[in-house]
Order: structure tokens, then C-alpha cells, then sequence
């Protein structure tokens, strides 16, 4: 699944191909991929996109909203004068659409289409008002975004959980929104702490430098276009870049700390892989 900045990433690029425009007709081809009556968003046209978490919310002029989840396969796929495509990369990015795994599609008022591909069929889009916004069990499940939370309040969090490991307080989306494995990895390195060690031996400081990490390196990601991952691109097709030019721990197993010169190790911590440098991580 796409992490926070990738899907950031997805939400900008297809911004410039599709708001502004109508929906002209929804093409279901999959009925499981749809939830809602489609009829509702025909006509309409998309004002903007939103983001929350990892999901997209694409805004129509009558106030209803789509929300995207592309889950672990999910494409996203633009065909104008030129072809934008994000998500999951496979040769169904250079194929005639509709293709073989295109589950819904839309016709655009300027005479160009919008397809939503999905391999595992495991993604969706969901039509919903106000109301269902407001009481969507996934959208009021999320924690505020790192970016959107007070240093007190991250500190708040954390003694919530004094004996759990710290970066399985940090992916778990209730707590905080948006931060997956590399992020957790590379904001544990930013602050100097090893990932596993429990919430509540953690001093004020050092949770203040945890937050302050996770916003910078997610942030950098975000600039940088993503993170390069085999089953990620960008809305263009091309690929980010933020583990050659900014990630310090993650996937460098073996090489070198680019803070104090000892070895980068790999463990398991919260059941994922965990990169981390033992000399200056404590």
C-alpha cells in the first residue's frame, strides 16, 4: 500500500488532469470496486482533491465526495494527450484502456477518461454526502497527521501507551495518521531512539525530536515525489526519489550511518522489518 506521501504525491499529479472537469458517465465493471449509486456523480464536476490519510477524496460541485482507497494494487489512470498514471506499477500502465484489471472507469467532459485499475480487486471508491463523511467508520478511526499535531498532545499519545514499543505506537493509524514503515524507521532515526524501546521510558525531549522527524522526513518525501519502492510510481509514470537522496536507515542494511560511521542494522519490531544504526540510535 502506497504510505502517506506517495498518496500526497498521487492526490497533486491528478489535480492538474481532472478538476475542473465533469463526469460524464460511470462505467462499473467490477460492482464490488463501487459502493454507492453512480448516477449521483454523473453531471457533476470535480472541484478538487483532498487527501485524508492515505485515502483520496475527490470533491464534486453538488457536495458529494468519492473516496479512493487504492489498497495494495489500486491504479489510478489519466488518458489525455498524455497518459498519467499512479499507484501500482505493472504493464497495465502502457496498455489499451479499459484493460484486463480496469474496474471502473469514467468518461470526462473533455472527452478524455479517468480508469481505476485494480489487480486484487482489495480497493474501492465510495460515494458519500456530508453525513457519511461525518460518521465513516475508516475517516473517524484516524489520528491527526503529524503535521497537524501539537508536541504536547504526541506526548499525550505516547504515555497512552507506556509499554508499547514506540514504532508500534507510531504505525498504528488510530494514534497518528499517515506514518508507515519507512517513515516510522527513518523519524526513530531523526530522533536518536531505538524503535522498540517502550513509550513510557521515553524523556519529553526525545518526543518532541520523534515528532519533529517524522514531520521532516515525510515532508522531504512529499517534496521529492515519493519514495522509490517496486510497487510505487508517481502520477506521471516516473518513479520518486526519496530513499536514494534523503533516507538515512531504511533498506541501507549493512552500510555505513551516515551520522556516526557504525553499521546499519535490520530487525523485526511490530512485525515489520526495522532498520536502525545501534551506535547512535539509544
Amino acid at each position: 500500500m502506497p504510505e502517506l506521501p506517495e498518496v500526497e504525491t498521487i492526490k497533486r499529479g491528478l489535480e492538474k488532469c481532472i478538476v475542473g472537469k465533469k463526469i460524464s458517465k460511470v462505467h462499473i465493471l467490477c460492482e464490488k470496486s463501487f459502493r454507492g449509486k453512480p448516477e449521483l456523480i454523473e453531471g457533476q464536476e470535480i472541484v478538487g482533491i483532498d487527501r485524508r490519510g492515505k485515502a483520496l477524496l475527490i470533491r464534486l460541485k453538488n457536495k458529494l465526495t468519492v473516496m479512493v482507497h487504492l489498497r495494495m494494487t489500486g491504479q489510478m489512470i489519466h488518458d489525455g494527450l498524455e497518459r498519467f498514471a499512479a499507484g501500482h506499477p505493472d504493464e497495465s500502465f502502457h496498455e489499451e484502456m479499459p484493460g484486463r484489471f480496469t474496474r471502473i472507469y469514467v468518461d470526462l467532459s473533455d472527452g478524455t477518461h479517468l480508469y481505476f485499475n485494480d489487480l486484487r480487486k482489495f480497493g474501492f471508491w465510495a460515494v458519500m454526502d456530508k453525513l457519511d463523511l461525518a460518521t465513516d467508520k475508516f475517516l473517524n478511526s484516524l489520528g491527526a497527521e503529524p503535521w497537524d499535531m501539537k508536541p504536547k498532545d504526541f506526548w499525550e499519545m505516547l504515555q497512552r501507551h507506556q509499554n508499547s514499543p514506540v514504532k508500534a505506537v507510531i504505525l498504528d493509524q488510530h494514534n497518528i495518521a499517515g506514518v508507515g514503515n519507512i517513515y516510522a524507521d527513518e523519524g526513530c532515526f531523526y530522533a536518536e531512539i531505538l524503535p522498540w524501546r517502550k513509550c513510557g521510558d521515553l524523556k519529553r525531549k526525545e518526543a518532541d525530536k520523534l515528532l519533529e522527524g517524522l514531520c521532516s522526513v515525510m515532508q522531504a518525501s512529499i517534496d521529492s515525489g515519493g519514495s522509490t519502492m517496486k510497487d510505487y510510481v508517481k502520477a506521471d509514470g516516473t518513479r520518486g526519489n526519496y530513499l536514494e537522496k534523503f533516507a538515512k536507515v531504511f533498506r541501507r542494511e549493512g552500510q555505513e550511518c551516515p551520522r556516526c560511521g557504525g553499521e546499519i542494522l535490520k530487525t523485526r519490531t511490530a512485525g515489520r522489518g526495522t532498520h536502525y544504526c545501534e551506535g547512535c540510535q539509544k
